[in-house]
Order: C-alpha cells, then sequence, then structure tokens
C-alpha cells in the first residue's frame, strides 16, 4: 500500500462519449462528452455537493481540483465545478492523470482486437495488469506515472480523470489486487472516495 499525504480523494470519472457509447478503447484519443456524458457529469457534481456541502467558499478553500487535460476530463470539470457553486476555472492539468493509452489499439472494439490481433488479445486477458498493446501501456505502466503524482497530493481533493487510472489507484491506494482491478467497473456519474486505505462508490 503506497502511503499518501492526503485524507480524502473524491474521484469522479469523465461522462460517457460517442466512442464509450459504441464500446471502443478510448486510451488518449480527445474525444467530447456526449449528451449522456454531460448529465452524468452534472449528476457527480450533484453527488459531491451532497457530500461535501453546499458552500462554495469553503469548497474553493478546502479542496483542491486537479484534472487530466484531455476534453471529455476537463468537460467533466468545469460541469462538476458548476454544480458545487464554483466557476469553471481554475483548476490544475496534470498529464499523469490520463488515461491508460492502448496504443495501435485505440479507436478499435474489443471484439475487433480479437479479431485482429487473437495472440495478443489472449495474452491481454492472461495478464491483464502486465500487458501492453502495440506502442501502448500496460495498468503497471501507468501505476508507475502515477506513484510520483500521489506524493504530491496534500489536503482533501477532487480529482477528475479516467476509468484506468481509477483501477490503477484502487490497487495503489485502495487495498484492491493488482490481478482484480484491471476487471473493476467504473461508473461514469458516480463519485469514487479513497480514505484510509480503502475506496468505496457514493
Amino acid at each position: 500500500m503506497l502511503p499518501v499525504n492526503f485524507d480524502r480523494l473524491y474521484f469522479v470519472r469523465h461522462g460517457e462519449t460517442s466512442w464509450n457509447a459504441e464500446g471502443r478503447m478510448q486510451g488518449q484519443q480527445d474525444v467530447a462528452l456526449n449528451d449522456v456524458g454531460q448529465a452524468q457529469a452534472a449528476n457527480a457534481g450533484k453527488v459531491l455537493r451532497n457530500v461535501i456541502g453546499v458552500n462554495s467558499d469553503a469548497i474553493a478553500e478546502n479542496f483542491s481540483f486537479m484534472s487530466s487535460p484531455l476534453y471529455r476530463t476537463r468537460q467533466t470539470m468545469e460541469i462538476v465545478r458548476g454544480q458545487l457553486g464554483l466557476p469553471p476555472q481554475p483548476y490544475e492539468l496534470d498529464d499523469r492523470l490520463k488515461e491508460i493509452t492502448f496504443g495501435q489499439w485505440e479507436g478499435l472494439t474489443w471484439p475487433e482486437v480479437q479479431a485482429r490481433f487473437p495472440d495478443l488479445a489472449k495474452e491481454r486477458v492472461a495478464d491483464k495488469w502486465g500487458f501492453a498493446p502495440p506502442n501502448g501501456e500496460s495498468y503497471a505502466d501507468v501505476a508507475e506515472r502515477l506513484r510520483p503524482w500521489l506524493q504530491t497530493i496534500e489536503g482533501d481533493c477532487i480529482i477528475v480523470s479516467h476509468g484506468g487510472v481509477a483501477r490503477v489507484l484502487m490497487a495503489l491506494i485502495g487495498s484492491v489486487d493488482t490481478a482484480l482491478a484491471p476487471n473493476v467497473d467504473v461508473w461514469q456519474g458516480r463519485v469514487l472516495v479513497f480514505q484510509g486505505g480503502k475506496c468505496s462508490w457514493i
């Protein structure tokens, strides 16, 4: 378990995009939210507001806000902040919060990957944490870029990032085994809380 310097980390996965709806491996492609995704982002903001309160001045003073720089996460962050009674900005962007990259597989559905790269698809199923697609990353690779980022976090924070990042954080600071973390569902429109070495949905 990686030691951390914060009490609570509230994690929001970006809302749905057209690629999510089509089951495409999105990775670091810069796809915008669709209408469903915008509604999911608003719902996540409402969930946070119900948990941390409605005093926007206190929220701005007591929480730091950080996001992946990809457009879908920035859209989500600004919608969330609006639900908290805050202006769209400021918030910090960090490249280390980008989604896992699937390299040559980005834009493909999983059935398409299985058809075009059958042997590699089997390798990924056998070791989803350690496997990296051609020119892509493994979850283990993402863990290495997130470790130093986690050491920079102090105090309570609200993060908007991606499903792959959430799964890695579950393994690093949420007590989820690396064999299980890559297959955990990460829902859009809900909020994941990391606190005390555990993670839970609200």
